[in-house]
């Protein structure tokens, strides 16, 4: 049971883990100081935090379906709206901001825009400093143009560090790995797979056509163990 607890290696490079960092810290810089440049830097610094966090799925793991553009855009502007609606009907209290945290986790689900900055976010908008309160309904265009700012510079630092986002269907792997195992039994695709997510009824962070990547990929080296062990064996 202990051994549940330890965490799993990182399968990536300390070159990538470098890469992700500058793109964070910079993207997030450029981010918040275009925001104060126009609304203030009292109100931009308000939104460091969230976005700071969106920052990190967006540099980090860029390939995963939460840190797609739909996901951070559509999440940032649900949590916008539900926030400003229950401040200004319940109130800025601890309460309202815990509910239109969870108002706002249920809203981007059934949008298929799920981004977990986006409760922190709506938290953050309740129990605003007075300067962001004081803008009322002038809080959305400040959220949206810190989430359009964070998601220019991922676009633009990640494709040109040779990172591919967003992250599109990619081609099918499956008719490059046909072989004769393949005429006898059926190949899993990606169709297989999301309909297998949708059954464990479960939140994954990963795409289907990545996961069937995955599984011919280890396809492919498990038959190659095999084929190595049978000529061991014979030259044995």
């Amino acid at each position: 049971m202990l051994a549940r607890w330890l965490p799993a290696a990182i399968n990536t490079r300390p070159a990538e883990w470098s890469r992700a960092a500058i793109g964070m810290a910079l993207g997030t810089l450029l981010s918040v100081w275009l925001c104060a440049q126009v609304f203030g830097m009292e109100v931009a610094l308000h939104l460091l935090g969230p976005l700071g966090a969106s920052a990190v799925l967006l540099f980090a793991v860029s390939s995963g379906a939460l840190a797609q553009p739909w996901s951070i855009i559509g999440s940032y502007l649900c949590a916008a709206v539900v926030a400003l609606l229950v401040a200004r009907v319940l109130g800025r209290t601890l309460g309202s901001a815990c509910l239109a945290a969870g108002m706002t986790v249920i809203l981007i689900c059934w949008l298929r825009c799920l981004h977990p900055p986006a409760g922190g976010l709506a938290m953050t908008l309740v129990l605003a400093d007075p300067a962001s309160a004081a803008l009322g309904w002038q809080e959305l265009p400040v959220v949206m143009l810190g989430a359009g700012a964070l998601l220019t510079c991922a676009l633009a630092y990640n494709n040109a560090t040779r990172t591919r986002y967003p992250k599109g269907a990619s081609e099918s792997p499956t008719a490059i790995f046909k072989d004769a195992r393949a005429a006898r039994d059926p190949a899993i695709t990606a169709a297989d797979l999301k309909l297998a997510l949708a059954e464990m009824e479960q939140f994954y962070d990963v795409e289907p056509n990545e996961l069937e990547q995955l599984i011919h990929a280890a396809e492919t080296h498990a038959r190659r163990r095999s084929i190595g062990e049978v000529l061991a064996s014979r030259v044995n």
